[in-house]
């Protein structure tokens, strides 16, 4: 499975392709926090109140920031001294990450979240999982 991920998804392509949705995302979930979009139709349904919007908005919005950060080092579109082995052990967790959430949306209460969220939490975890494949932060051509 691993080399076919290598062979049809490009490390280049799976860069940018996570670093889109990622900037799509935290601009929707910007939008929920200023009320453009209800909270109802996030987390499930499961809010309850404003304030666990608040909270649930923001660790998104940081946990976005931190993967986009993550794909930048491993990318070295930004340079900072964390070890790669550090960056690829990240890149595994979001893999989880993302794969638990798809199961989670398959179950939301919402069916704009599931259509939606389902299916970029699948291509999420995938691209993770072929960034986190390249030992290097930039792979050789060829």
């Amino acid at each position: 499975m691993n080399r076919y991920l290598k062979r049809y998804i490009p490390f280049h392509f799976a860069l940018i392709i996570v670093l889109v949705i990622n900037s799509l995302i935290i601009l929707f979930h910007a939008a929920v926090l200023l009320g453009f979009v209800p909270f109802e139709y996030v987390w499930g349904g499961k809010l309850q109140t404003a304030e666990e919007m608040y909270v649930f908005e923001s660790v998104s919005i940081a946990i976005n920031l931190l993967l986009i950060g993550l794909v930048l080092l491993k990318g070295r579109l930004l340079a900072a001294p964390v070890p790669i082995k550090l960056i690829n052990v990240l890149l595994w967790a979001f893999v989880a990450v993302f794969a638990l959430n798809t199961l989670g949306n398959l179950a939301a209460e919402t069916t704009l979240e599931t259509l939606i969220a389902t299916p970029l939490t699948f291509i999420l975890a995938i691209l993770c999982w072929r960034l986190a494949l390249s030992e290097d932060r930039v792979p050789q051509v060829g």
